[in-house]
């Protein structure tokens, strides 16, 4: 498996997995499938290339994009120092074979060499639990959890905030 940041080049693999993505598990994504559907690939190409201490960082096998993790740090100079995970995700046809782990801890490491970043910050469905214990494995902890923090088909779901510090 080849890990690398993506970059503008990569949009149109990037925007086919994240659209299926958002189909396959919504509950995981702030963001819906309609919201995202229309996107022209030029935006895509923005929202992913790697500037600042921010990136999206991409799992290829033979070519194809099997899974994605994004970093985003805060922009604001007092909350700087914080990064944070998004958009995690890996391709029902690449699950099970540790794609996750691999990608969390290219990402994690990405952020430890990003001057100025000390912690890094993600959130979780409270009902993901592969994903939360995929998390505490890594060392992330849970500081918080927002009850009915997103409604899905109608339906309240909890996120959990988790934590991470990043001692260099």
């Amino acid at each position: 498996m080849d890990i690398r940041l993506l970059a503008a080049a990569d949009a149109a693999a990037f925007q086919r997995l994240r659209l299926a993505a958002l189909l396959d598990t919504p509950a995981a994504f702030a963001a819906s499938h309609a919201e995202e559907k229309d996107a022209p690939l030029e935006q895509v190409g923005r929202r992913i290339e790697a500037r600042d201490g921010r990136g999206v960082l991409g799992a290829f096998e033979g070519g194809q994009l099997l899974g994605i993790v994004g970093l985003g740090r805060e922009a604001r100079p007092k909350f700087a120092h914080k990064g944070y995970v998004w958009g995690m995700y890996v391709a029902p046809a690449a699950r099970g074979l540790g794609l996750a782990r691999e990608l969390m801890e290219a990402l994690i490491a990405l952020a430890r060499a990003t001057p100025g970043l000390t912690k890094l910050d993600l959130v979780a469905d409270s009902a993901n639990v592969a994903a939360i214990a995929l998390y505490e494995s890594l060392g992330f902890v849970v500081w918080g959890r927002e009850q009915d923090a997103m409604r899905l088909d109608g339906q309240p779901r909890d996120d959990l905030h988790m934590g991470l510090r990043l001692g260099r």
